[in-house]
């Protein structure tokens, strides 16, 4: 069996728990919902054959640093490796996520859309609800229809302040840290 090392993380808007599997961050992913938690647990837990062990890692740092560095606004990119553990049509939709610019929104009917699937709005929107990766993989930045706020792991709350933390940043004059 093997191992994927985890930690807990706070940010200014619910903690978050970080996992690594060998060399690439698995698991960045709030507590707010139990349930979810361990849905999204056994998932990774059987694809990767592996048990949470309390511990760090180089990846686990380097996701600490840069999670530190995107709330206090000095990074819009990261460049953690990830491993995004999945079903096919889940890694597609967490590829488009990574698409969608700092400081933008997308609905789930314009994804749906850029996927090549208009009809799978709720399958899309299932995949975006099941990602593992939150922050790394932006799905907060998934809007409903009007760019109305809904569903998010981290609640409305925290989807609220990065969507906010992210335009804010925006509108500064250029100069900040970006990668």
């Amino acid at each position: 069996m093997e191992t994927i090392l985890i930690q807990y993380y706070q940010s200014p808007y619910g903690d978050l728990l970080l996992g690594a599997s060998g060399d690439k961050l698995c698991l960045c992913d709030w507590m707010l919902n139990e349930k979810r938690r361990m849905t999204i647990d056994k998932r990774i837990r059987q694809a990767l054959h592996a048990d949470y062990e309390e511990g760090t890692s180089e990846v686990i740092s380097r996701a600490i640093i840069q999670l530190d560095e995107y709330f206090a606004r000095k990074r819009t990119i990261f460049d953690v490796p990830l491993l995004a553990v999945g079903t096919e049509f889940q890694q597609t939709v967490w590829q488009e996520l990574q698409n969608i610019p700092y400081g933008k929104t997308m609905s789930y009917g314009e994804l749906s859309r850029k996927l090549g699937h208009p009809k799978a709005v709720r399958a899309v929107a299932a995949a975006n609800g099941a990602n593992a990766l939150s922050i790394f993989i932006p799905c907060h930045r998934v809007v409903g229809s009007n760019h109305r706020l809904i569903g998010y792991a981290g609640g409305l709350a925290a989807k609220q302040g990065m969507l906010a933390l992210e335009a804010d940043s925006c509108d500064r004059p250029s100069g900040s840290r970006t990668g």
